[in-house]
């Protein structure tokens, strides 16, 4: 039984460079994040809120909140392919998951869930998505309504004792 989160396209892809390799000889945290961060911007592009939007409404967005779950490790020159969830938006706000594949073997290597608020460079305060971009917003969330809402989204953070 085919999952439908991975039907979701693949809206990114990477590969683990050099530099990215810690002294445990895997993927460094932070380069996951740079990686998810990466994804994030192909979004962004995909639906009108990217580099353009930044030069010529002056909006962007923050991250405000990130969860990362490592689930497998990713080694030097692995080729990695990134899918995005959207779990929910409002006018100001976007919330969506995000997962990382090793693309030639299949495995989910990590997931994100971010939070990000669109904001107004001038005033640095938060502020409404334009119009067209909120639509296309719109239609992915209702594109994706039938995928069911990932395991490690809005989880709690803690050590599980035992019972």
């Amino acid at each position: 039984m085919t999952n439908a989160a991975d039907q979701l396209p693949d809206v990114h892809e990477a590969t683990v460079l050099p530099e990215w390799i810690d002294y445990n000889g895997h993927m460094n945290v932070a380069y996951y994040v740079l990686a998810f961060d990466n994804a994030t911007d192909r979004l962004l592009e995909n639906m009108g809120l990217g580099q353009h939007h930044i030069e010529t409404n002056n909006g962007s967005f923050f991250v405000v909140e990130a969860h990362v779950n490592y689930l497998a490790e990713v080694v030097e020159g692995a080729p990695l392919r990134f899918t995005i969830q959207m779990l929910d938006h409002d006018d100001k706000r976007l919330h969506f998951f995000t997962r990382m594949y090793h693309r030639d073997e299949g495995f989910l290597a990590a997931t994100s869930e971010w939070l990000g608020v669109h904001i107004d460079l001038d005033k640095r305060r938060s502020s409404a998505m334009p119009v067209d971009a909120m639509a296309r917003l719109a239609d992915l969330k209702a594109a994706h309504a039938d995928i069911p809402w990932p395991d490690q989204a809005g989880r709690k953070m803690g050590i599980k004792r035992k019972s």
